[in-house]
């Protein structure tokens, strides 16, 4: 990041940020391992990044080809793990795996043992008990875990900053319904409502998002209400309403960006929980759709095999890694927007 970029002020923080060394490696650690996932189609697939067949190169991670392309005789896309297929590409030419030839809801059938199969030199950290590959499934468990957090953090702050923001800035009787609404609605059972209204529909990514953002953007209000009950009488705000600014230009140009320095800090700690929630519920069988890949799902394999300890560990490990990597950036940004730090 370039220092030279930001404000005086925010350059102290980066500084700051930086002096708490579990918190900064953590951030970059973090960073890495979204990265990675991100590209979870180039370390763990079914198909081969790249083909050498009869003098064409293909690509078939990112293309799909039909057998025929590769002198078979259906049209459908080609099996690449099929040995027939495996045979006749490399009559002329070659096949580059990934590191893990396994997507995530891949099977492997050359297993010669009973599932879930330890650890081996092919399956790096064994199978769950449908003989899927567990470490390509904790990559895009990970990525997934991390998509859904960030997307329920973003869209959860929003509608908390905005709700805290027009209670904090109007007073008075909004203030006054608003929490009481809250008060009532922050009462209700989360995780039970969570499973009753998942059991309703089929679940998939949109809709436990939805369904999760309907408790989870209270977080915030009270924060945001709070810095916004305090700022709209301080002399500067006041004087804008003076000169006849809207209240919205008033909101978010002068009371909104002292708001978001302590809003900030609870970023990953709301992500942390998002992330948690969605665990849960795939624990209990009410999150994602069956067969996508999932932390949750995986802990919940590890409980029923508990003669298969690789799965359950494995899958501790990186849960907690992943949370603790965000904890510790939380702490690290909470000293950094510290005011009596800067």
């Amino acid at each position: 990041m370039r220092l030279t970029t930001l404000s005086p002020l925010n350059r102290r923080r980066w500084e700051q940020f930086k002096r708490n060394r579990r918190g900064y490696w953590s951030l970059y650690l973090f960073l890495l391992l979204f990265l990675l996932s991100m590209g979870a189609e180039f370390i763990a697939n079914d198909k081969p990044l790249l083909i050498w067949y009869d003098h064409d190169l293909y690509c078939p991670v990112l293309f799909s080809y039909p057998e025929t392309a590769f002198g078979g005789f259906f049209p459908t896309e080609a099996e690449y793990r099929d040995p027939a297929v495996q045979a006749m590409i490399q009559d002329k030419g070659w096949m580059l795996w990934p590191p893990i030839p396994f997507s995530y809801d891949t099977v492997n059938y050359t297993i010669n043992q009973a599932v879930p199969a330890p650890p081996s030199s092919e399956n790096w950290l064994g199978t769950d008990d449908n003989g899927r590959d567990v470490l390509a499934r904790l990559i895009y468990g990970f990525r997934i875990s991390v998509l859904f957090g960030l997307a329920l953090t973003g869209l959860s702050s929003l509608i908390g900053i905005a709700v805290g923001a027009v209670q904090g800035y109007y007073g008075g009787k909004i203030d006054i319904l608003g929490q009481r609404f809250i008060e009532i609605w922050s009462g209700l059972p989360v995780l039970f409502l969570l499973i009753i209204l998942s059991s309703f529909v089929q679940p998939n990514f949109w809709w436990l998002l939805g369904i999760m953002l309907l408790f989870s953007w209270m977080t915030l209000v009270d924060l945001v209400r709070a810095e916004f009950l305090r700022g709209r009488n301080l002399d500067y705000v006041r004087a804008a309403k003076a000169l006849g600014h809207r209240d919205s230009t008033v909101m978010f140009k002068h009371i909104f960006p002292n708001a978001m320095i302590a809003t900030m800090t609870f970023l990953p700690f709301i992500l942390n929980g998002a992330i948690t929630t969605l665990t849960s519920l795939d624990f209990l069988g009410f999150g994602l759709p069956v067969g996508s890949p999932s932390l949750g799902e995986l802990l919940a394999q590890g409980k029923a095999n508990l003669h298969a300890p690789w799965i359950g560990i494995s899958t501790f490990v990186v849960l907690s890694l992943l949370l603790s990597l965000l904890v510790f950036i939380g702490e690290a940004a909470r000293d950094a927007f510290d005011p009596r730090q800067n």
